[in-house]
């Protein structure tokens, strides 16, 4: 069952209607932000499978998914390439440049995009995009740019509360929901 979708203004439901381009950092919001090291240092990850499902409907969908993150990871690269995220760009500081260079490949404008971001590299990207949204375990500056605060918290849910939200303000959770209900998927 999907993720109550939340109550958010009309305007913003508006925006969401435009969105063609869901853009994502990764640590904090497709994990939990922690970062685990084994022995030899190699870093781990946990991402949650909820997540993972929600950017495969809004890819269903029509929706590009694209993950720009500040850390170069092997683990990022296999769970992009395990979800068909074609747009993957790592060891990004600065992320705003790549948003616009991947709005102009993609032939969009930013006001086709919602980035979700939890920390000072999204802050940028959250204030141009047409949709801004971070999650609750932001600093509170951060937040406060955004159009939309998750009630899920990155890693347990966030990227599937917006997927669900995402499709339901394009009318396109119902048809996704009748796949499921008819064993077509």
């Amino acid at each position: 069952m999907p993720f109550d979708a939340p109550l958010l203004n009309p305007d913003l439901v508006q925006r969401l209607r435009q969105v063609h381009l869901l853009a994502l950092d990764v640590d904090g919001v497709l994990t939990d932000g922690r970062l685990y090291f084994d022995a030899d240092g190699d870093s781990l990850k946990a991402f949650h499978t909820l997540d993972g499902h929600g950017i495969k409907l809004v890819q269903r969908a029509g929706i590009q998914v694209a993950l720009i993150t500040g850390r170069d990871s092997p683990m990022v690269t296999r769970r992009a390439s395990a979800l068909g995220i074609r747009h993957l760009h790592q060891g990004i500081e600065k992320k705003l440049p790549t948003l616009r260079q991947l709005c102009q490949d993609l032939e969009l404008d930013l006001s086709q995009v919602a980035y979700c971001g939890d920390d000072l590299p999204d802050l940028a990207p959250i204030h141009r995009a047409g949709v801004g949204i971070s999650v609750p375990g932001a600093p509170s500056y951060i937040r406060r740019h955004a159009d939309w605060v998750t009630e899920r918290e990155g890693g347990h849910g966030a990227v599937r509360e917006i997927c669900d939200t995402l499709l339901q303000a394009q009318d396109s959770l119902d048809a996704v929901l009748d796949t499921y209900l008819n064993g077509q998927d």
